[in-house]
C-alpha cells in the first residue's frame, strides 16, 4: 500500500469540530503504516487489510475528541482489534446458513489447495494454542498478540503498551514459556 493511498484513506470527507482534524493528523496519521502492517497480518489479505484500516480510521475519527492523547498506537490497535472482532461476528451467521456452501467456500479459500479435512485438523491443532494464549494473564497475552501475532517489533510493542522494551522482552519470554508448558500439559510438544 502506498503512502498516497494511505493518505487518501485518512482524508476527511466531512469537516468536524475545530481541533478534531488537527488531533486526527497528530495522533492517527503517523500510525497509518503500522496500522496497515498489523491489519495485513490479521487479515492475510491486502483488500481486507485496507477495509480494516479504513474502518479503524473512521472509528478513530469519530472518537478522537474523547481520546486523551496518551499512547495513540495502543488506542488505535485496540480500535482495530474491536473492529476486526465485529467484522468476524458479522460474517459468521452468513457462513452458517448453508453448511454445504460453507464447506465449499472453505475448500475454495484454502491457500495451499488443502482440503476441508486438513483445515479441520489445523483448527484442532490451533485450539490448544488458542487455549494456552487465553490462559495467559492480560499483560502477557497483549505482548504475544503484538509481537508474535501482529509482527510488531519489540520497540513498537513497547510504544503501543507504554512500557520499556526490556519489559516487553521479559513478558514475551515468560508468555512463551507458559504457552509451551500449557501445550506440553496438553500433550502437544511443538508450537
Amino acid at each position: 500500500m502506498s503512502a498516497a493511498s494511505l493518505a487518501t484513506m485518512s482524508a476527511d470527507p466531512m469537516p468536524g469540530p475545530p481541533g478534531q482534524d488537527a488531533r486526527f493528523e497528530a495522533y492517527v496519521v503517523p500510525e497509518l503504516e503500522i496500522l496497515y502492517r498489523v491489519a495485513q497480518s490479521i487479515t492475510r489479505n491486502p483488500t481486507d487489510a485496507e477495509d480494516l484500516v479504513q474502518d479503524t480510521l473512521i472509528r478513530a475519527y469519530r472518537a478522537i475528541e474523547r481520546f486523551d492523547g496518551r499512547y495513540p498506537r495502543a488506542w488505535l490497535l485496540t480500535i482495530m482489534r474491536n473492529a476486526q472482532i465485529n467484522r468476524v461476528r458479522r460474517k459468521r451467521p452468513e457462513l452458517m446458513r448453508d453448511p454445504d456452501e460453507t464447506m465449499a467456500r472453505v475448500a475454495d479459500e484454502s491457500p495451499d489447495g488443502a482440503d476441508a479435512e486438513s483445515q479441520l485438523m489445523d483448527q484442532e491443532f490451533e485450539a490448544p494454542i488458542e487455549d494456552a494464549l487465553a490462559a495467559l494473564p492480560e499483560k502477557f497475552r497483549k505482548v504475544v498478540e503484538l509481537v508474535d501475532l501482529n509482527q510488531l517489533s519489540y520497540q513498537e510493542a513497547a510504544d503501543a503498551l507504554g512500557i520499556p522494551v526490556g519489559t516487553v522482552m521479559s513478558r514475551l519470554h515468560r508468555a512463551r514459556r507458559n504457552i509451551r508448558q500449557h501445550l506440553e500439559a496438553s500433550r502437544i510438544e511443538e508450537i
